[in-house]
């Protein structure tokens, strides 16, 4: 099933049951995509206006990549219950024997990487969409300000909430090695880009409240 296609009202029905997906990741990429989204329409309302004529290639140079980043979360929820279905699988395998505690960790080794290396993705868009919505917030119309200061909001939220997803295989990890590469790079992401987001909140919030 993909749940790209599906209504957000179906989207939303499903994800409030018990069922495995979509969960928290594909929350996430659904989330980062709207932010994404948001940015785009910023460049939207601002392209064609003589006002910003000076920027309009530069707008349309972030447009470009803000729609392409869009499919790429768009896609990454399916990709998210993909790899996250045999990880749930994986943790029901019998353990009664030596054998089969053998198989679970083998199996488990790989699902918990693969269930991994997708909210990783996730991360790694939304923080792009961060730096493209800091020059959407700069150089876009005025009237759309607002816009900006959202979609950043809900990225920094994609991002923060990839991010438990990631943290959450990774201490089930028996490579600790692959772990602490996996939780460094998704710290890392989460050091630089949430405060990102925020300044980017606050500088939108100083122009409408005065």
């Amino acid at each position: 099933m993909s749940f790209t296609n599906v209504s957000v009202t179906d989207f939303t029905a499903q994800l409030s049951t018990k069922a495995p997906v979509p969960g928290g990741g594909g929350a996430s990429a659904l989330v980062g995509a709207l932010g994404s989204a948001l940015g785009c329409m910023v460049g939207s309302l601002t392209v064609g206006k003589k006002k910003y004529a000076a920027v309009e290639e530069d707008i349309k140079a972030l447009m470009e990549k803000s729609l392409a980043l869009q499919d790429e979360l768009l896609a990454l929820i399916d990709k998210d219950a993909e790899a996250f279905e045999p990880l749930s699988k994986a943790y029901g395998l019998p353990t009664t024997t030596d054998e089969e505690k053998a198989h679970k960790a083998e199996v488990m080794a790989v699902v918990l990487k693969d269930a991994c290396e997708v909210p990783m993705e996730i991360m790694r868009c939304c923080c792009r969409a961060i730096d493209l919505i800091e020059e959407y917030a700069a150089k876009g119309s005025v009237i759309a300000i607002s816009d900006a200061g959202v979609g950043a909001t809900l990225c920094a939220s994609a991002l923060k909430g990839a991010s438990l997803n990631v943290f959450i295989n990774t201490k089930s990890m028996a490579d600790r090695e692959m772990a602490e590469a996996f939780n460094t790079e998704a710290n890392a992401m989460l050091d630089k880009y949430v405060p990102l987001a925020d300044e980017i909140f606050a500088g939108v919030r100083g122009r409408l409240v005065k």
